[in-house]
């Protein structure tokens, strides 16, 4: 690969091989939020549990409770720390026949249950803002459901995990058997049936001529799956049941990507050969010459695609050059790179530099205007960050360079989701949206008005190549963002666009609403399709996301409906929700509304 001429060595210049590289997400400096998080108000620390009987419970005790099954009131509080509940009934399964248990008692007692993980989420799915939660029950899935077993053996090579299982113990104990993955979310410490349930994905992309390593698979994690346990209703004996679902079963597409209305206890996921990885940086190209027109000369995310696949740009706001990731399939160490043994290696400083905590006070105290300064803050940072730690030109096997995001990072909200279209487009999309983006952001700007304050992210997998899949398939998931068009066989990529801000933030609501719709308006037709990302925000109205009516009953439906049979998309997958949860004991408020 031809990588981008080097930057000033001023600037990011390698230590010694002997440097040492803690771990830190790939927003650089973001990575230390947690010792800003005083400054700006954003921390929290988790709320101890009240236990069943405990008379310092502030919430109705759920009537006729299992009583062998342990239950405490805990506190909820999503990733991004917009949904927060002090007090809601939690569970803790040990074994899945407790799930299916809990399931009848539900059924049985007016009760909703819902799955709980890391709680690393954006959207709605698990509990609704402001809803009454007196009659849900949470479900910890990762106190005992977490198991991880491998079997290098089979045709594929699987590997079966609890639902709680973090995806970096999956691709840890892969890796001890010589297996991986080629795509992974930049984040390990999700659960893996969390990460399923919305169509979770990474952002490895192939180069020019790049074939698949059999086994793996360059779309979403759901079309790695083989099989999976869940627990769904038996009409026959009015009651759930565990019930176990091949990739030859016509439901499981369904449950793929089931968007929170199932409840995955296991699964089984095929693996392929591990492969070495090679991770450059650079923060020396013009973002006029990043995200160029197709067939533009220069250092441009067309080219990088073509040689490597594995691209990703964080821009951050009135900011000049983004940080730019170059992964390359790399079996040898290459003399420039230094070896790394363990994920998240871009640990930039112990604490926000002055530059950056002085604007992120101002600006999340509501002084907007420091918002040019707060983005130049982060790109320092980055920037020098990457020198100080030798972290340019990094090399390792494929977990320990994809995984690059820790949950420390700044809590902040997301809007965007996903174009899917022709590889010969990528150059268009992102230019077009850019472009788009830019203008929008001077145009505010002139009026004093900054309602974004974090960076544009771009990056890049492919849609869910049932041809990758090693065993009989029903086909793919109905409601993955990266689902293939059967009308489209050209459409063969799918990129990731999105862009950040602090909660709270001025007008961004707004912003974000008109960013949505000119997505949606603008990638459509004989061009491309976009579809909403589920985990992050979407429906925007001026208040907030989930909430605008025709997102949510119009235009996120067409997603799954316009040139995919009534079986393979939206009406397909609402059908077999129905069938093995007709009491709707798997669901809330929101998903009422969005699957009705």
């Amino acid at each position: 690969m031809t990588s981008p001429a080097p930057t000033p060595r001023s600037e990011l210049d390698d230590v010694s091989e002997s440097a040492p590289a803690p771990s830190l997400s790939r927003r650089g400096f973001l990575g230390a939020a947690a010792g800003a998080a005083a400054l700006t108000g954003l921390g929290w620390s988790p709320a101890g549990a009240v236990p069943l009987g405990d008379p310092r419970a502030t919430i109705p005790a759920p009537p006729e409770f299992p009583a062998d099954i342990p239950l405490a009131q805990q506190r909820f509080e999503n990733w991004a720390k917009t949904i927060r509940f002090d007090a809601v009934w939690t569970a803790t399964a040990r074994d899945p026949q407790d799930v299916v248990r809990i399931a009848n008692w539900a059924h049985g007692h007016g009760y909703r249950i819902r799955p709980r993980g890391t709680m690393h989420s954006w959207s709605p799915l698990t509990v609704v803002p402001g809803s009454n939660v007196d009659k849900i029950v949470l479900i910890d899935t990762m106190a005992h459901l977490n198991s991880v077993s491998v079997d290098p053996s089979g045709a594929p090579a699987t590997v079966a995990a609890g639902a709680g299982a973090s995806i970096e113990s999956i691709l840890t104990a892969l890796e001890h058997e010589g297996l991986g993955w080629a795509n992974s979310p930049a984040i390990g410490d999700i659960t893996i049936a969390g990460a399923l349930s919305i169509g979770a994905h990474g952002a490895t992309y192939p180069a020019a001529g790049e074939k698949v390593t059999p086994g793996q698979s360059f779309g979403s994690l759901s079309n790695l799956v083989v099989a999976l346990d869940a627990v769904v209703w038996n009409a026959a004996s009015g009651a759930y049941e565990l019930r176990t679902f091949r990739r030859s079963d016509s439901d499981i597409t369904a449950l793929l990507a089931h968007v929170g209305r199932g409840f995955v206890t296991s699964v089984t996921l095929q693996a392929g050969a591990n492969y070495r990885l090679r991770c450059q940086s650079f923060a020396d190209v013009p973002w006029q010459e990043l995200f160029a027109p197709a067939g533009s000369p220069g250092r441009t995310f067309e080219r990088f695609v073509e040689e490597s696949g594995r691209v990703e740009a964080i821009w951050f706001p009135f900011t000049e050059t983004p940080w730019l990731k170059i992964w390359s399939v790399s079996p040898e160490k290459p003399a420039a790179s230094r070896e790394v043994s363990g994920p998240y290696n871009y640990y930039f400083s112990d604490s926000i530099p002055e530059s950056v905590t002085t604007p992120l006070g101002q600006v999340a105290s509501g002084l907007q205007a420091a918002t040019p300064a707060f983005g130049a803050g982060q790109f320092g940072a980055v920037a020098a960050g990457l020198a100080a730690t030798g972290t340019t030109d990094l090399w390792g096997w494929s977990k320990d360079l994809l995984f690059y995001l820790r949950h420390t990072t700044l809590r902040v909200v997301a809007g965007g989701g996903v174009v899917v279209t022709r590889r010969e487009n990528i150059a268009r999309v992102i230019n077009e949206f850019t472009t788009w983006l830019n203008e929008r952001m001077n145009h505010y700007a002139a009026l004093g008005q900054y309602p974004v304050n974090g960076p544009f992210e771009v990056r890049l997998c492919t849609v869910d190549d049932q041809s990758e899949v090693l065993v009989d398939s029903a086909g793919a998931p109905n409601l993955s963002p990266v689902r293939p068009r059967p009308d489209r066989p050209d459409w063969d990529t799918a990129i990731w666009m999105n862009v950040v801000s602090l909660p709270g933030t001025a007008g961004l609501s707004a912003f974000f609403r008109e960013m949505e719709q000119w997505m949606a308006d603008h990638y459509s037709g004989d061009y491309a399709t976009f579809r909403s990302e589920w985990s992050k925000g979407w429906a925007f109205d001026d208040e907030g996301g989930y909430r605008n009516p025709q997102f949510l009953g119009e235009t996120i439906p067409a997603m799954y409906r316009t040139g995919l049979s009534s079986k393979a998309g939206w009406d397909g997958a609402l059908e077999v929700f129905d069938r093995h949860d007709p009491h709707r004991v798997f669901g809330n408020e929101f998903l009422d509304e969005l699957f009705p």
